[in-house]
């Protein structure tokens, strides 16, 4: 159980790509929902969104980015090592529906791996799906191929114009809101990115569901850890997400939250990699 099929270096080396047998977590994962891992008896525990699952194999799909200590442990794992736990799938599934006209999908750097199997889902129950996704540079973009084949159309924005449309998500995204019937917006990335595609969607009034990313520890809603605030009330993104609806979230709130332990995260980061090396 939880051995590693396949891994995969992409966008320079920083984000890793994990398959991972995990049958029966893979036989009832649905779009939208996550797992939380540990790579040992010590190991954080940390929440990933599954950006694919394959039942008849029994394995599932992670891809994260280096961003600490635990990201960086995981990138040491080969093919062939364990995970020691994986739970899951935790969250609501997303609620996938036939929408009387265009799907937008925008995903923004490792979104884009959340956002798959969702476009996809999309797509299969018979929409129209308009797919945008971005990063900062060409080396930094994934799942282009798949993004491709899950959609309709496919948008690709650089920041720096090194590959597609020269700029930001949400400057295609106005384009298609005054151009195309848009009914649903499914927007998932960075909290900056998903703050202002809300504010965006919000002027042309359509709907738009976003994936929270707060900090969770059990997974179940009993430490309170990832609470977020939505149309004025508290929820926990581990039972009542990790899907909201955009236009309700406090997106303030939320990024002061994910800055609380900045300073720790560093420092443990810092001690691993001088371990690391040492």
């Amino acid at each position: 159980m939880f051995e590693i099929v396949k891994r995969q270096e992409m966008a320079q080396g920083s984000v890793v790509l994990n398959e991972i047998n995990a049958p029966l977590i893979a036989k009832k994962a649905k779009p939208g929902q996550f797992v939380i891992l540990r790579g040992h008896e010590k190991g954080e525990r940390i929440p990933l969104t599954m950006a694919d699952t394959d039942p008849e194999k029994g394995t599932i799909t992670i891809i994260y980015q280096v961003v600490g200590k635990t990201t960086a442990l995981f990138k040491t794992l080969k093919e062939g090592d364990r995970y020691l736990d994986i739970i899951g799938p935790l969250g609501k599934p997303t609620d996938i529906e036939k929408v009387d006209g265009d799907v937008v999908c925008v995903g923004g750097g490792t979104g884009v791996a959340v956002l798959h199997p969702i476009t996809r889902a999309f797509k299969q129950a018979g929409n129209h799906v308009i797919a945008i996704i971005g990063a900062r540079t060409k080396d930094l973009l994934i799942l282009e191929d798949k993004m491709k084949a899950a959609s309709h159309e496919l948008h690709v924005c650089t920041d720096d114009g090194s590959y597609g449309h020269h700029g930001f998500v949400t400057d295609v995204l106005k384009e298609l809101l005054n151009s195309k019937n848009v009914k649903l917006v499914v927007a998932i990335g960075p909290v900056p990115m998903m703050k202002f595609v809300c504010n965006i969607t919000k002027e042309h009034n359509v709907k738009t569901l976003v994936s929270l990313n707060p900090i969770m520890v059990d997974g179940t809603g009993m430490c309170g850890c990832c609470r977020v605030t939505v149309g004025g009330k508290t929820k926990f993104a581990c039972v009542d997400g990790p899907e909201f609806d955009g236009h309700q979230v406090d997106f303030d709130e939320l990024t002061q939250r994910l800055r609380s332990y900045l300073e720790q995260e560093k420092q443990s980061y810092e001690l691993f990699k001088t371990k690391l090396n040492a």
